[in-house]
């Protein structure tokens, strides 16, 4: 499970907690403590868990860092962590901070709660269907970006993508990245799903094998559809099969969340995802519905050729006149 839950002695209540931490993977230290907090609080929002009661931060300070960097830099990172923490309706209340070669940013999270208030991730039936509430790409677009000022690395990518499609991919998936999933684990509820889990850093397939082989029915997970940021696709293949996006390998930072809903109730968890995420000002984060659950070896797989669908990053032209593709017939995706 991405969380662990704990029953306690008093009332039928549970402990849910979890911990992550990672390096840096932007330039920006304040988006860099969103993003870690984000990731942080997606292991409770896949159990459906919408409320936190309380984050620690974990940080590591680089020595390498200059004493007048490391005063710029790591108050911007802090500050991050904690406006995304509250706007997650919690706060930060400690943590521990140590001196390493390496700056390392993260954090715990945790909440007591009554079991109706999370989903356990093992529910999902034949006839399912699989829902992803935030785009894949963000590893090659970070990568992408770092190597504008990298010409041997560049030169293997610039025949499909233009530096400011490389920039605008960057800023897509650093605001993806610091998107809270708290929307999504709500609707988790108002939507009966059966299991979740959040996408992370074994990619797409990876985490749907894991969330399939826990499942109490004997069912495997069928993925059709790849929603990916626009131009990551193109320049996975130029690369080489850079990072294996395609196969679903490819490491997600503060991914979305795949979630097992009813079929019956899918299209309409991703028309409101689709609608809460456009008045909360974003375009192009929503959600897909990707696959299918069928009876099978609790695995995951995904077919020969699946249909990519380009995420145009929010606020383009594109994004604007985007015909949405997040809340499709799930029949008529699938076909």
């Amino acid at each position: 499970m991405d969380s662990c839950v704990i029953p306690l002695r008093h009332g039928g209540l549970s402990l849910v907690q979890t911990t992550d931490f990672f390096y840096p993977l932007v330039e920006d230290p304040y988006m860099m403590g969103r993003i870690a907090c984000a990731n942080v609080l997606s292991d409770l929002y896949a159990m459906g868990i919408t409320e936190c009661d309380n984050m620690l931060m974990l940080l590591s300070v680089s020595q390498k860092m200059n004493e007048k960097d490391r005063e710029r830099v790591m108050p911007l990172m802090m500050r991050g962590f904690r406006d995304a923490a509250e706007e997650g309706g919690t706060s930060v209340t400690g943590g521990q901070t140590v001196v390493n070669p390496w700056i390392i940013v993260g954090g715990v999270a945790s909440v007591v709660c009554q079991p109706n208030e999370f989903i356990m991730p093992d529910g999902a039936v034949p006839g399912d269907v699989l829902v992803l509430t935030k785009p894949l790409g963000t590893q090659v677009a970070v990568n992408a970006h770092q190597w504008l000022d990298q010409p041997e690395k560049w030169n293997r990518i610039k025949l499909v993508v233009t530096k400011e499609e490389v920039k605008e991919a960057y800023q897509e998936a650093m605001f993806s990245m610091a998107t809270l999933n708290r929307t999504a684990a709500h609707l988790m509820h108002k939507y009966q799903a059966h299991a979740a889990t959040d996408v992370t850093g074994f990619g797409l397939l990876g985490h749907a094998n894991n969330l399939a082989a826990q499942q109490k029915h004997e069912v495997a997970f069928v993925i059709h559809n790849l929603p990916i940021i626009a131009k990551m696709s193109a320049i996975s293949k130029a690369g080489g099969n850079l990072f294996k996006l395609l196969q679903g390998r490819s490491a997600e930072t503060s991914g979305g969340l795949l979630v097992c809903l009813p079929r019956e109730q899918a299209a309409k968890f991703c028309s409101e995802m689709k609608s809460l995420s456009s008045a909360a000002g974003g375009t192009s984060n929503g959600a897909w519905i990707i696959g299918i659950v069928e009876k099978g070896e609790r695995c995951a797989r995904i077919i020969e050729k699946p249909r990519i669908i380009e995420v145009p990053p929010r606020g383009s032209q594109a994004a604007n006149q985007e015909i949405s593709a997040s809340s499709p017939d799930p029949s008529s995706t699938l076909s």
